[in-house]
């Protein structure tokens, strides 16, 4: 572990996957709550057509990536107005459309077979400092937004019905929540992956809900299941050799499988 954190690259991996652990799940838990657990890997998709925009443009590629996550968001609400009483669709809609447009994207990109895989299956130990000031910058504004909309997101999630005969604002509130979201899946790519990165937002909610008896309680379950996650991920993934992006949520996903067979056993008891 010493040896580990005595390498700066490691030490930017850490700082990463350390706001990364606590972002993802917190945000993940309103998505969870909202039903919504599959808007995650859409915008994620969505935000691998914005990392080929951004190589055939040469522009930096979580940026680009993070506008198609937000611009994506925004459609989502927009096709959701079209089809209230179907609004799963707007998500599959904008899915598949995201994937076509990935892979066309893709394919005009000469020579991005090796770049991509990064973001395909996150790149965490190739972190650069750029990459920490805009997970760090994107980190911050995300938990503050969620602190001091605390209240108002709980009342939409639990009864969207109610919030709006209390006089909350819940067309705005829900705007705001779903570009949370798209910055949090613009943050998290880059340490796990595309492929991987609405399982950052989902699993260590998962564990959180076996384990807390309130809503405060799995937000703090929540984060605490992301940290010890990332934290054996990186160490583990260090120790042998292993791609980090997967070792980071398979540990979470034995986390959980733990807590599951466990709370089992005891209820045979």
């Amino acid at each position: 572990m010493l040896e580990m954190l005595s390498l700066a690259f490691m030490q930017r991996a850490l700082l990463a996957g350390l706001i990364v652990a606590v972002v993802s799940p917190a945000i993940g838990l309103f998505l969870v709550l909202r039903r919504l657990s599959m808007y995650g890997d859409t915008l994620a998709h969505v935000s691998l057509a914005g990392v080929a925009a951004g190589m055939l443009v040469n522009v930096y590629p979580v940026a680009s990536g993070l506008l198609f996550a937000v611009g994506a968001s925004l459609g989502i609400d927009w096709l959701r107005q079209s089809y209230r009483r179907y609004s799963e669709l707007s998500v599959s809609v904008v899915l598949a459309g995201s994937l076509a447009l990935a892979v066309v994207l893709l394919s005009m990109v000469p020579g991005s077979g090796g770049d991509i895989l990064g973001y395909l299956f996150g790149s965490i130990v190739t972190v650069t400092a750029a990459d920490i000031y805009l997970v760090g910058g994107l980190g911050l504004v995300v938990l503050a937004a969620l602190l001091l909309l605390y209240k108002e997101l709980l009342s939409v999630t639990f009864d969207e019905e109610f919030a709006r005969i209390g006089g909350l604002p819940v067309k705005l509130v829900n705007l705001v929540f779903i570009v949370l979201t798209a910055m949090t899946i613009g943050l998290t790519m880059r340490v796990v992956g595309v492929l991987l990165v609405s399982s950052l937002m989902v699993v260590p909610v998962a564990t959180a809900l076996q384990l807390a008896r309130s809503f405060r309680g799995a937000l703090v379950w929540s984060i605490l299941v992301g940290v010890i996650s990332v934290l054996t991920g990186l160490l583990v993934s260090y120790t042998f050799n292993l791609a980090p992006g997967g070792t980071v949520v398979l540990t979470a996903v034995a986390i959980l499988l733990l807590v599951v067979g466990y709370k089992r056993l005891r209820g045979l008891e």
